[in-house]
């Protein structure tokens, strides 16, 4: 009976340990992950700078795992390159490590402090980033305090027998230790809970070095599967490169580890004879030795990776979502940028309409009107999905800026959507109706809506880019765009009076299609610029309530 309270014991610390890092991972990204995720998309430029990135972000969401979660999705959505992003997939696993030396360190006075400030954070706040900050506080409580009980339980067990065949025999089978390291890591979400156990049983003498490092190389390798299977679940071959180029790194380091296995514990000895702080420092040295040793070869490894992996191009659904990952859920700023994500997809598929309506004005393209219903039709699905994947969000578990973004995200799909919609069934139905009447618009008339749609298509690119990275002095320059299409309607619409006037009927005939294209176009600007310019604009108070000159005389 005694053995078996043992065991409750002992498992119930394990999983007090996984939840304090797991309500410190939470409360992180539920605080800063959609200005992370921004951050970190727009920092994965070169190889370098992206190595820190990832080392910067998982120091301060404590989670390598979900930092590679995050760069593998800006891979597979093609934001950022592979051999950056692998980069940074080297920067998230040192970045373990820091948070691993930390907690080597006896920090369980602080605990019982640090839960008091969470718990005081957390009721005296409505969902907010101090009510965030108040879960990371109480969960590092709980986790320092799951590792002083863990310390108290192994103490006793030293002597026990049974414990000591077991870690025996694994003391000379270190690649069976290995692999269930690499599993209690992978069941776990976390290489650092794991890390911090293998330290305790260093610190009591229940594991030789040399099996101590076996199981630190499997909590490596364990948290580079999570990204593997859960990275993305389109069935793409390409977006998988990167989970499976981390996963080949790791396995690479860990095999030559296991090589030199050996010779490690008197190497680490030399640095420090604490075999807990031992434990520590050979996790940072693998770590860091694996990232010199594969950022130099990069190029030719992403090479490789490509090849065995190349692209594979599904043009048959384009409404299926690709970024709308339901897992997320749990942590609002990732979802709103999945969501934000596959907005973007909608804005593409808007542009490939344009150039379509385009190319129907110069010439008869009636036979490709179905296609282009298709493409309308997979994106008010998609837009439903999204609305839909953002309303099921925890409403509560979202922050001021969590609601404005996804009120953003809401606004530009719908303006998109219903772009997309006057597309297909009004602008190229009209053009449509010219051709089939066996007309055509004069030079005169072509050029200019050339012009206008050429614009319009620059607009959308500025309003997408809007919606990625707001700048207020950009968003000014799109809403002025409304004037100039105006002023374009003015003047078809007096020219097609004028031809009515003088009896021009073929004119004026040919004048009614002409500017009913030219009001769909820009009905679907003005569609671009409360899609994203008007939230900016609002956001900076840079909008007046209405355009009359004076409201309040209208009250009197």
């Amino acid at each position: 009976m005694k053995e078996l309270f043992a065991l409750l014991d002992f498992g119930g610390y394990i999983a007090l340990l996984l939840w304090g890092v797991h309500m410190v991972q939470s409360g992180v990204q539920r605080a800063f992950g959609a200005s992370l995720g921004i951050w970190m998309g727009r920092a994965l430029g070169t190889r370098v700078r992206a190595f820190f990135t990832g080392l910067a972000i998982t120091s301060a969401i404590q989670s390598s795992t979900a930092t590679g979660l995050m760069i593998a999705s800006f891979a597979a959505g093609g934001l950022v390159a592979l051999g950056p992003g692998l980069a940074a997939m080297l920067g998230a696993n040192v970045g373990t490590t820091l948070i691993v030396q930390l907690l080597s360190f006896n920090l369980t006075a602080v605990a019982p402090a640090s839960i008091l400030i969470g718990v005081w954070l957390f009721r005296r706040n409505q969902p907010s980033r101090r009510r965030d900050l108040g879960r990371v506080f109480i969960g590092l409580g709980l986790l320092l305090m799951a590792l002083q009980q863990l310390v108290q339980l192994f103490a006793p067990l030293q002597d026990a027998s049974l414990l000591q065949i077991l870690l025996g025999a694994l003391s000379d089978q270190p690649v069976i230790g290995l692999l269930l390291a690499a599993i209690l890591a992978w069941a776990a979400h976390s290489s650092v809970a794991v890390v911090v156990l293998i330290m305790s049983l260093a610190a009591h003498g229940l594991v030789t070095p040399a099996l101590a490092f076996a199981l630190v190389l499997g909590a490596n390798l364990g948290t580079s599967i999570n990204p593997m299977l859960e990275g993305s679940a389109d069935n793409n071959p390409a977006a998988r490169r990167l989970p499976l180029g981390n996963l080949g790194m790791r396995l690479a380091g860990c095999m030559l580890a296991l090589s030199l296995l050996p010779w490690l514990p008197s190497l680490m000895a030399f640095f420090s004879p604490d075999p807990s702080r031992a434990v520590a420092n050979f996790h940072t040295l693998f770590n860091v030795l694996t990232a010199l040793l594969f950022l130099p070869i990069l190029t030719p490894y992403s090479k490789l990776l490509v090849k065995l992996l190349p692209k594979r191009t599904d043009p048959n659904d384009p409404s299926r979502p690709q970024y709308l990952d339901e897992s997320a859920h749990e942590v609002p700023g990732i979802a709103l940028g999945n969501a934000a994500r596959e907005a973007l997809r909608l804005a593409d598929m808007l542009q490939s309409l344009i150039g379509m309506a385009r190319a129907s004005v110069l010439q008869d393209n009636r036979h490709r009107n179905a296609h282009a219903r298709y493409i309308s039709n997979a994106i008010n699905r998609l837009e439903r999905l999204i609305t839909t994947y953002v309303a099921t969000l925890d409403q509560d578990a979202l922050n001021s800026a969590d609601h404005r973004r996804r009120d953003e995200i809401l606004v530009f799909s719908a303006n998109i959507a219903h772009a997309a919609s006057l597309i297909t069934n009004g602008l190229l139905v009209h053009a449509a109706g010219v051709f089939k009447k066996g007309r055509s618009f004069t030079p005169k008339q072509a050029t200019e809506l050339t012009t206008m749609l050429d614009r319009l298509i620059r607009n959308q690119r500025q309003a997408a880019a809007l919606f990625v990275a707001e700048d207020v002095r950009s968003a000014k320059f799109l809403a002025f765009e409304k004037d100039h299409f105006r002023e374009l309607e003015t003047n078809a619409a007096e020219q097609h009076l004028e031809n009515i006037k003088l009896g021009r009927l073929d004119a004026a005939e040919l004048g009614s299609f002409y500017l009913d294209i030219l009001r769909d176009i820009k009905t679907v600007n003005s569609y671009l610029i409360e899609a994203s310019a008007y939230p900016i604009l609002a956001k900076n108070n840079e909008l007046l309530p209405n355009r009359l000159r004076d409201s309040e005389s209208l009250t009197e």
